[in-house]
């Protein structure tokens, strides 16, 4: 990510904050709400039934419209492509006259008359083909699954739409499931029966931001200084549970907590982890943030360490955006248009700064060292330097779904989270050590919040008031301008520089290209000849075309040649060792001593102590 993993790094989102609340007192009886019927019992062939009944329509004309973009996802995805036979009834159950104007829409005609609207829903996890993500898939995350009586990822965007000459109405949710589903959500159900959860907003957009993950249960709920925390894992096999996830989850997301402040717009707060199998299912590792809740998706065969590692990285990322864009936002995203969105231009923020926040509090929380936070430094500016730099990135930001900025994507967890760097730096210096970007972003939300979004053209200025000219010059010449950012420049004000190091790399393999191979003819094992030997074999004196039989008396076979990768990790500098080998079909022993090839490497570190005060500032202030 990487928080897109093993693509990586994706996801993030854009909220559309016409309100801070996830649900209302609104009663599913008022006559001017939408009323939403899907029904997770009847399934068919991984299809749901969606029933939509409307209020009082005044035009012979109405659109019915699935999002072609939802808010954080950056791409295209057509969500209306997997809908199917949908259906236009009057007060009296005739049908009425539906055409399908485009991937998303519908247009209905005597809408007068109009009571209501059904259709089929496919899932998207059996349909994806590239990854879960790019091409013609949705990324999983921001899709659904729909496998019956085990588990119904509902993201409410791929299964509700909206109806363009209605001004945003409330929507009443009612879901049908069988009684040994637990719907988690952030939602309040206001049903108490257990085979039916009744759910209301105030309007679309609140709706879509509440995904809901149906399964048997597997949850937990805990509170951090005053926010409920719900975890809940549907996870095919019973490999893991919402209990073994739980101690990881809480101990990050207290520090995140503690590192935030009194900032708390939310008073509940979901993560659904979704454990997909290999075969017809989500493949688009990563996570999709919404106001007040996570959707994750991760291969169930992952081993636990790491899935652990990456749910830190991925919801702390996430849980971030509870402070840019929900809090913090220009009007694109508070007025985000589902069909023609508009991009803000300050992506550098949404997920740049989201992203150093989701490091800089582990460095400051004390969950990681400074080695591990000055590589993932360095990592984001070796990723950074392979990107564009040269693009600005406020142009790159609103213009982000069409070429060649789309490419560019990517770039706002790499350069994106720098500039967040740089900004903290700056701010840093100036205010000798007492302020940073997390005082900016407090400053910020106390001068917007949810319900108030800023111009995008009026953001610099506002924060160049709110902290010092450097920061306004910085954001000119460096954000909205096209010079590279002299990165050395600025770790340098906190003492840190780039120094070159001898690092050990892996001594069969190099560049993809592997120094020794399987012979099915001879059956044997060989040193390939077609490139030069790294100093392992030359120090040994071994040859292209030489045939290793056995190394340290271990006899290996072509079907044990992985087993010389494995063993050899464990081989130290100056180890003694012993190969047998065949050379012009004669065997010899050759005996010698290890010697791991190395190559230069970069690294972070302190050089200058006298800037040390200003470094603990930063890292830990």
């Amino acid at each position: 990510m990487k928080k897109i993993f093993f693509i990586i790094l994706f996801t993030t989102l854009f909220w559309n904050c016409k309100t801070g609340s996830s649900s209302s007192s609104i009663t599913s009886k008022a006559k001017n709400n939408i009323q939403v019927d899907i029904n997770l019992i009847d399934i068919k062939d991984d299809r749901v039934f969606v029933s939509v009944k409307l209020p009082k329509i005044h035009n012979n004309e109405i659109i019915y419209r699935l999002p072609k973009t939802i808010p954080g996802t950056y791409s295209e995805d057509n969500y209306g492509r997997y809908i199917e036979d949908l259906r236009a009834y009057d007060q009296n159950g005739m049908l009425l006259l539906v055409k399908k104007t485009d991937d998303n829409s519908w247009s209905i005609s005597n809408a007068k008359t109009l009571d209501k609207i059904t259709y089929w829903v496919n899932d998207t996890y059996d349909t994806e083909k590239g990854g879960g993500f790019g091409k013609e898939d949705i990324f999983s995350p921001a899709g659904s699954n729909i496998d019956a009586g085990k588990n119904v990822m509902l993201n409410t965007h791929c299964f509700v739409g909206y109806f363009s000459h209605l001004k945003a109405p409330a929507y009443n949710l009612t879901v049908t499931h069988p009684t040994d589903f637990f719907g988690a959500t952030s939602m309040i159900d206001q049903d108490a029966s257990a085979t039916k959860d009744v759910f209301s907003t105030p309007n679309y957009e609140v709706l879509v931001e509440n995904p809901i993950m149906y399964s048997k249960p597997n949850f937990t709920n805990f509170t951090v200084n005053g926010m409920e925390i719900q975890i809940a894992v549907y996870s095919p096999t019973g490999k893991y549970t919402a209990e073994s996830i739980t101690p990881a989850m809480k101990t990050m997301m207290t520090a995140q907590k503690t590192f935030l402040g009194n900032i708390n717009t939310t008073k509940k707060y979901t993560v659904l982890l979704y454990l997909s199998t290999a075969k017809n299912d989500a493949l688009g590792n990563g996570a999709l943030e919404h106001p007040t809740a996570t959707t994750v998706v991760f291969p169930e065969s992952i081993a636990e360490e790491k899935l652990l590692l990456h749910m830190k990285d991925v919801v702390s990322h996430e849980f971030f955006h509870i402070l840019t864009p929900l809090t913090v936002h220009s009007k694109e995203i508070q007025y985000f248009d589902f069909n023609a969105p508009k991009m803000s231009e300050h992506l550098w923020m949404y997920e740049g700064v989201t992203e150093y926040f989701s490091h800089l509090f582990q460095i400051n929380q004390g969950l990681i060292d400074e080695t591990e936070f000055y590589s993932r430094i360095l990592e984001k500016i070796d990723d950074a330097k392979k990107m564009n730099d040269s693009m600005s990135f406020t142009k790159m930001s609103a213009n982000v779904l069409k070429q060649p900025y789309k490419d560019q994507y990517l770039n706002v967890y790499q350069k994106g989270a720098l500039i967040g760097m740089c900004i903290d730096i700056i701010i840093r210096e100036k205010s000798n050590g007492q302020r940073g970007i997390l005082d900016l972003m407090q400053k910020l939300s106390a001068e917007y919040g949810v319900s108030k979004a800023f111009d995008d053209k009026e953001l610099f200025a506002k924060i160049t008031k709110l902290t010092y000219p450097e920061v306004g010059d910085f954001l000119k010449k460096y954000v909205a301008g096209t010079t590279p950012i002299p990165y050395s420049s600025f770790l340098g004000k906190v003492g840190i520089a780039t120094v070159i190091k001898k690092e050990p790399i892996y001594i069969f393999e190099k560049e993809g290209k592997q120094y020794i191979a399987k012979t099915y003819k001879e059956h044997e094992i060989i040193i390939n000849s077609d490139r030069p030997l790294n100093v392992f074999f030359t120090h040994l004196g071994l040859k292209g075309g030489d045939i290793i039989v056995a190394i340290n008396d271990k006899y290996y076979t072509p079907e044990k040649v992985d087993e010389i990768l494995t063993d050899c990790k464990n081989w130290k500098e100056n180890d003694p060792i012993t190969i047998k080998i065949k050379r012009d079909k004669v065997e010899q022993t050759i005996s010698g001593t290890v010697q791991l090839p190395k190559e230069d490497v970069e690294e972070l570190k302190v050089l200058d102590p006298s800037k040390s005060k200003l470094k603990e500032a930063w890292l830990k202030g």
